[in-house]
């Protein structure tokens, strides 16, 4: 029995070695694994190398084969790794001619309407030689410019879920003639809410279609859409070994929340240079918008961007900050995934992010496709909890800079830089009042943000207790910039936290052969072996939270929980080899032997799959209450929701039914009705296209008709008849020659009557 190439046999998991592809291959008289190796088109490959692609990524190289042989595939990667080329070049071979009147044939699903016109970017850059064209739909553009799009018939549609629905709505689309179909950035997708629109969508689109789903983790939810939605599908997960890339530098800064902003202008002015381009990310937008008009009062030329702005204002600043004409840009989470800025250099976390997920996606904007890049966080003593979840997210050892140990990356920024900046703060803030109000803005959107914030594991918060952060000394990174003052303050002031006396205060202060230095000498003395036990104690402690060892013995691998329905909805499963794992802890190796009886508390896996969970069931259950008389404002206010007086009954009444005011559609979910607000038909009656089609379908039908001998003129004047019948057919429209020709039979006309006119009036009576 032959295997297809590519494809083991099926319930099978494929060992792919990623440590081999990192590392420089020799020269060596066999082929390459390049772009040429892969069967493509001479138009798809000649957009390859203009682009400047030379050699596929490690998620190209898997996915670009399986795509072209027409499985459906789930891939998951890392940001920056090139996912978006991994589904336009498939797609560019397996559209490849222009076709005006098949329909669209390709249909790209995007979470945010940046990433849409970011593949949109990408799609005419790798495409410009294919000739395919393409169209995007996005919401709070003009809905009649949409339909024309459509009614255009493009070879690929991109589209953000809610606006695209509420086109096939209005329009009545069949989607019956695509074939390939993407979603990119599935799990975000899911995480917005949108699950009912893509249900919906994808009741519209064939049964014989392909499907790629694009995902940076793998959630429950996704699993299940994965299974009712593609056939057969493979999972290629290179995303086990590295959950960040290792040109990405991340360090730590420990602050006061009062001193927060002064701590960004002190690395916006001082450490980072002012040719790099940097991205800012705030929690709310009233701190987007407090920060924006700091910094340029300040004198920092930057640039905005969240969710309630106007789409065009929106793709201005986006435009303002790619094109390099603003240096900082400052966004709320809305640009944290999926957005591609090519020189970006540094991310910097003004408030540390509560899931370690989006952490992860925040500092992915930067060091992407080989760059360098740098990550600074900004850590607040509420956020370091979430710190330490962090990096029991990454499997990563957490340094931090004290006196024994220098160089950490967790640290703190010289006291005297932070308060010159704060200096100019206070007299910034006496000069400009509004200033004043969008900083009680920023703190009154901080509060509201805290109630909405997941805490944090309880392993974490009970860790920060005994992690040094109050002893944390300057940053490695910020010492050049503190003065030599500086140093010699903080000597002074480690030697004074660090001072232990000998003796308690009796034994210091009091005499000899007092009372009270007796009694604490004879029972120092009986409690001896107890002190010693104890400092050694303290010693042992210490050694392990400044090295963090015990978080690194935790080994990140794959989730043990959801194995099952891995394995029961993807046909295949490729992932890199454990070689390199095996061989980072192969130190610990011996240590971990256990019992094979023995059943641990806690999964090996556990704090992975915290930072990868989106709906953690222990947690939904522990919210879970029944309140029959609510004890704060927001259960009252739940309790008045649940019943409402009616005034015409004059009594308590139930809540209508959530589904008033949604319609059924035919694949059974429900949508809300203003979906379909008929403004097609107004479109429709306007532009007169309705018009337009049945003309040309009648000239095609005149056309494609065969002459009948029942319809042939045998006679003069049945021929005279039949001429005459073409020319009142004729339209209204003239070529230029023949208003030309129109123009000079009627000018001669004119001079002939001319002429008859003069002769007339010379004539003479004969008598």
């Amino acid at each position: 029995m032959t295997e297809l190439p590519g494809f083991e046999r099926p319930n099978k998991t494929i060992e792919l070695n990623t440590e081999e592809e990192d590392r420089p291959k020799k020269k060596s008289s066999k082929k390459g694994g390049g772009f040429q190796c892969m069967n493509l088109s001479y138009n798809v490959l000649k957009g390859i190398t203009k682009r400047g692609y030379k050699q596929p990524t490690p998620i190209q190289r898997k996915t670009i084969p399986l795509i072209m042989e027409g499985r459906d595939v789930v891939a998951m990667a890392r940001t920056g790794s090139g996912k978006t080329a991994a589904f336009l070049i498939p797609m560019f071979e397996k559209l490849k001619m222009r076709s005006a009147k098949a329909g669209a044939r390709a249909l790209i699903l995007s979470p945010t309407r940046e990433l849409a016109l970011q593949t949109l970017r990408f799609i005419k850059e790798l495409g410009r030689f294919v000739g395919l064209k393409a169209s995007v739909i996005l919401g709070g553009d003009s809905m009649d410019e949409q339909f024309s799009a459509i009614h255009g018939n493009p070879d690929i549609i991109v589209a953000t879920p809610g606006r695209f629905l509420h086109i096939c709505v209005e329009m009545d689309l069949k989607l019956s003639s695509i074939d390939y179909v993407v979603f990119d950035e599935a799990d975000r997708l899911f995480e917005m809410g949108l699950g009912e629109q893509l249900t919906e969508i994808v009741g519209r689109l064939p049964d014989t279609r392909q499907t790629v789903l694009f995902s940076a983790t793998l959630p429950k939810v996704l699993v299940e859409f994965a299974k009712a939605g593609l056939t057969d599908p493979i999972l290629i997960r290179l995303d086990v070994e590295s959950k960040l890339p290792t040109e990405l530098q991340c360090w730590y800064f420990t602050v006061r929340p009062e001193e927060k902003l002064a701590a960004l202008l002190v690395l916006l002015k001082s450490h980072i240079d002012k040719k790099q381009q940097t991205v800012v990310f705030a929690a709310t937008k009233h701190h987007v918008e407090y920060l924006h008009a700091v910094l340029d009062h300040m004198g920092i030329s930057n640039t905005y961007i969240y969710s309630n702005l106007d789409p065009s204002a929106r793709k201005i600043h986006a435009a303002k900050f790619s094109t390099g004409k603003v240096k900082v840009l400052i966004v709320t989470d809305v640009a944290a995934r999926g957005i591609d800025i090519p020189q970006l250099d540094n991310v910097i976390n003004y408030n540390f992010p509560a899931k370690s997920k989006l952490f992860v996606h925040r500092v992915g904007r930067c060091a992407r496709a080989g760059r360098s890049g740098v990550a600074y966080s900004l850590v607040a003593p509420d956020e370091y909890a979430f710190l330490l979840d962090l990096h029991l997210f990454l499997g990563r050892p957490l340094s931090i800079a004290t006196p024994t140990n220098r160089n950490g990356e967790v640290g703190r920024i010289p006291q005297s830089l932070i308060e010159e900046q704060l200096a100019s703060l206070i007299t910034l803030h006496d000069t400009h009042s509004d200033l004043v109000h969008l900083r009680k803005g920023s703190e009154n959107g901080y509060l509201q943000y805290l109630k909405s914030r997941p805490g944090a594991s309880s392993d974490s918060n009970r860790r920060i207790k005994e992690m040094p952060f109050s002893n944390c000394s300057v940053h490695p990174l910020l010492k050049s910039l503190g003065e030599k003052s500086e140093d010699i303050r903080e000597n002074i002031l480690d030697q004074m936290k660090n001072y232990r006396p000998h003796g308690t205060i009796f034994e210091i202060c009091g005499k000899n052969k007092s009372q009270e230095y007796q009694i604490m000498k004879q029972k120092r003395s009986f409690h001896k072996e107890k002190i010693q036990s104890h400092h050694q104690l303290v010693k042992q402690k210490q050694e392990e939270i400044e090295t963090f060892s015990n978080l690194t013995e935790r080994k990140c691998s794959l989730p043990s929980s959801d194995t099952a329905d891995i394995d029961s909805t993807f046909l295949e499963v490729v992932m890199p080899k454990k070689r390199r794992m095996e061989s980072i802890y192969k130190k610990n190796k011996r240590q971990k032997v256990k019992d094979e009886n023995y059943i641990p508390y806690a999964p090996s896996d556990q704090h992975t799959e915290e930072g990868y969970a989106v709906n953690n069931f222990q947690k939904e259950a522990s919210k879970a209450q029944l309140d029959l008389v609510g004890d704060s404002e927001e259960g009252l206010r739940m309790n008045r929701h649940v019943k409402m007086w009616d005034r015409k009954k004059k009594k308590m009444v139930a809540v209508p039914d959530a589904r008033i005011g949604k319609i059924r559609t035919e694949s059974g979910a429900w949508i809300p009705a203003t979906y379909k607000s008929n403004r097609y038909a107004e479109w429709k009656e306007k532009t007169k296209i309705d018009q337009e089609e049945m003309d040309d379908n009648d000239e095609e039908e005149a056309q494609s008709k065969p002459d009948t001998p029942r319809g042939k003129a045998h006679t003069h004047w049945a021929r005279h008849n039949e001429k005459m019948k073409q020319k009142q057919r004729k339209t209204e429209l003239k070529s230029k020659d023949q208003i030309l020709k129109a123009r000079l039979i009627a000018e001669k006309k004119q001079q002939r009557q001319k002429k008859g006119k003069k002769g007339k009036g010379k004539r003479v009576k004969k008598y």
